[in-house]
């Protein structure tokens, strides 16, 4: 699959700035106060009534000699909601493009696939998300099959901050040569045995939490099919026995010094795997070099 990389840059989330004095109840009851600039930065109160006017759901809040019949604000609100639908969807395909190549000559998109992208992604709003469904939509045309109807639904429900979760977890993350299997190790250690069993080197054990990354993150990470929350081990190594990964896009080539060697990590999921080419290389230089030093009691990097 080759992508070609947008010439703008990914939009990011701007965080609310200082805080609008709360309105009063009073204040907030009169029609002509929802007509308001900024909802970042207001109360709770006033953006919860921005948002009502937005999706056509500040009836309750006129008083009803002024009220729009229910029936015309019901079509008003069907309307206006298929509007933003469109508008999202034009944005992604916009944004989609930038990812194309003009050249390249792919298989035939599976039309029943982009009908169910556009029903799943066509309520996303969100600039930083419609990027990554863009992603998905020109991963999959320039090669379809790269990304599953499972794996769809599954990012449907994930949150701008389940994203930013995933994104760390791939910033830790090692893959195979093939980059089908992405992992996380988590450390290493010797089976146990008459001359090593007192050995306090046996054992090697990296604390992901102290790299942003908690066992609550892993249960998050879990509980939206992204990764399996029981650890896993390889098998037992030889000594010279190799293994070779992919570290962020740079080698990491591991040599066995001695026998009986073995590797924990936590595996992504099928699906995980997929959400994962989403995001791009971003290799965190602190947990790479605590890998090194943890690794390097068992390998020779």
């Amino acid at each position: 699959m080759k992508i070609t990389e947008p010439a703008t840059n990914t939009p990011t989330v701007v965080p609310p700035g200082s805080l609008k004095p709360e309105v009063t109840p009073e204040k907030a009851s009169q029609p002509d106060k929802l007509h308001q600039t900024s909802v970042a930065g207001a109360s709770s109160q006033m953006q919860l009534l921005n948002l009502a006017k937005q999706f056509v759901l500040d009836g309750g809040l006129v008083s009803p000699d002024k009220q729009m019949p229910l029936e015309d604000r019901s079509r008003k609100r069907e309307r206006l909601l298929n509007l933003r639908k469109q508008q999202n969807m034009e944005n992604i395909i916009q944004k989609a493009l930038a990812y194309c190549s003009e050249s390249e000559i792919t298989d035939k998109a599976d039309q029943d696939w982009f009908n169910r992208f556009i029903s799943l992604a066509e309520e996303v709003s969100n600039k930083t998300m419609q990027e990554l469904w863009a992603k998905i939509l020109a991963g999959e045309i320039s090669q379809p099959g790269t990304f599953s109807l499972k794996a769809l639904k599954i990012f449907r429900n994930m949150s701008i901050n389940d994203a930013k979760l995933l994104a760390k977890a791939c910033s830790l993350a090692v893959k195979d040569q093939g980059k089908r299997n992405i992992r996380i190790i988590s450390g290493s250690y010797i089976q146990p045995g008459l001359f090593n069993f007192f050995d306090k080197n046996r054992e090697q054990n990296i604390n992901l939490s102290h790299h942003g990354l908690s066992y609550a993150d892993l249960l998050t990470l879990s509980e939206n099919n992204l990764l399996f929350i029981q650890e896993t081990e390889s098998s037992a190594l030889s000594k010279e026995e190799q293994l070779h990964f992919l570290y962020n896009g740079s080698p990491l080539d591991l040599t066995a010094k001695g026998n009986n060697t073995i590797i924990r990590f936590y595996k992504f999921t099928p699906v995980g795997s997929e959400l994962a080419s989403l995001i791009g290389d971003n290799a965190d230089s602190k947990y790479l070099g605590e890998l090194k030093q943890k690794l390097g009691q068992h390998f020779r990097l």
